[in-house]
């Protein structure tokens, strides 16, 4: 997805020292899915409100988990619409599980603590990655040069391992206290959705006063006129079957393994959906090996922008698909993405979660309980045999993206809120 585009202008006054924000975060343009697009976005957009932005990224992986063609020098040096980018070589694990992912989090960590960091005023540290932000942490910590530490928070780790199964009662407890410890170390935390600020406040002892929910908004642009059916024929879609497309990445969370039942099943019953699973990620491959034999189930790789905008809108259900248990942990970015195609959104995850609750507050599509293929397929026949409802559903989330999730309006919230973080450290270092 192309993320170099103009924003508002802003200046510092001229001859003033020009607010400076050091950006750490994993993941950055030109990855095209998860947090990427929100981290290049801020970036940029803090950088036309007169701000002097450098980000230090690792060098793209995701969610192939694999380095990009041109990239993985050792320090690799870019200005990505005008904003400093400074990439780091990290440990790239094939499979991102368990001590691996750990791992590779740490070398991140420590390549961000021995790299020069200049004297911002504010340091944003995205998490994911929790434990490279602690390392980034601690370095300030121990350091005599103090700027003001927001953490940008997509995702809550201690609800990940808990609701994902990925780690058991210890490795839960020495996550949450990582993650209890990073984000009260800092001056200012912002989520992306108020039941996160809840939680942080409530379970991780946030001081309320220092959490600032601030939406991910719609990383794209309105979605572009295209001849629908020549592009359902190039990805082999035939007029009269319903299409079930999930976008994103294939991961543990995703749960991905309920739609090849789901298609199984569609096989079974002869009934006129495809499903489709776009994109890539850790669990791409094993779940090719289970939809062997499996006909109405196809596998599409992961498309620039206007591809992906394309299959989008030649879709007719668009598709997030969740594990049983997950609930609070994140809240999926692709949901933007869905709004902003003005396709129905059809949801199998917790009835009571995060996702559901979007999904409601739009009133855009249907939900189902996480697991249940069957549901999953009873209610995508639903929306197939009310073209009425599904038209209605998709045009609500299109308003609800332009009404809620606007880019200018939550960068302008965000940039307020880095700027009163920096103000309040500064007093705060001045009485001492």
């Amino acid at each position: 997805m192309t993320l170099i585009k103009p924003r508002k202008s802003g200046s510092a006054v001229p001859g003033s020292r020009p607010f400076r924000v050091l950006v750490l975060g994993l993941n950055y343009f030109p990855e095209q899915t998860g947090i990427a697009p929100y981290t290049s976005a801020l970036a940029r957009g803090l950088q036309a409100r007169g701000m002097q932005i450098d980000v230090f990224s690792a060098h793209p992986h995701y969610p192939e988990w694999k380095i990009h063609p041109g990239f993985g020098v050792w320090t690799k040096h870019d200005t990505v619409d005008g904003v400093a980018v400074r990439r780091l070589r990290h440990y790239v694990p094939a499979q991102p599980s368990g001590v691996k992912r750990l791992i590779s989090e740490i070398s991140f960590g420590l390549r961000l603590a021995f790299s020069r960091w200049g004297t911002p005023d504010v340091v944003v540290m995205v998490s994911p990655a929790l434990f490279a932000s602690a390392i980034a942490t601690l370095r300030i910590r121990l350091g005599w040069r103090k700027p003001a530490v927001n953490v940008w928070l997509q995702d809550i780790y201690s609800l990940g391992i808990t609701e994902t199964g990925m780690g058991g009662g210890l490795v839960a407890r020495i996550i949450t206290w990582v993650e209890k410890k990073t984000l009260n170390a800092a001056a200012g935390v912002v989520v992306i959705h108020s039941r996160f600020a809840d939680y942080v406040s409530d379970k991780l002892g946030v001081d309320a006063d220092r959490v600032e929910v601030v939406r991910n908004w719609t990383h794209l642009d309105a979605a572009p006129v295209a001849h629908l059916p020549a592009i359902r024929i190039a990805h082999g879609w035939a007029a009269d079957e319903t299409v079930v497309l999930h976008a994103g990445n294939m991961g543990v969370k995703q749960g991905l393994e309920n739609v090849v039942n789901a298609a199984r099943l569609a096989d079974e019953h002869q009934l006129p959906l495809r499903f489709v699973l776009l994109g890539n990620g850790s669990q791409r491959d094993e779940l090719r090996d289970l939809s062997s034999g499996v006909e109405r189930l196809d596998f599409i790789d992961s498309l620039e922008d206007a591809g992906f905008q394309g299959a989008l809108s030649a879709a007719d259900i668009l598709l997030v698909n969740e594990k049983p248990g997950v609930s609070e942990m994140a809240v999926p970015s692709k949901l933007t993405s869905y709004f902003n195609a003005g396709r129905p959104v059809l949801a199998a995850t917790d009835l009571t979660g995060i996702t559901a609750g979007e999904i409601e507050a739009a009133q855009a599509g249907l939900v189902v309980e996480a697991g249940d293929a069957q549901a999953l397929v009873d209610a995508a026949m639903r929306l197939a045999g009310d073209s009425v409802s599904a038209a209605e559903l998709g045009a609500n989330g299109l308003r609800y993206r332009h009404e809620v999730l606007g880019e200018d309006a939550a960068i302008d919230r965000y940039a307020s809120w880095l700027r009163r973080l920096a103000a309040e450290s500064s007093r705060t270092h001045a009485a001492r």
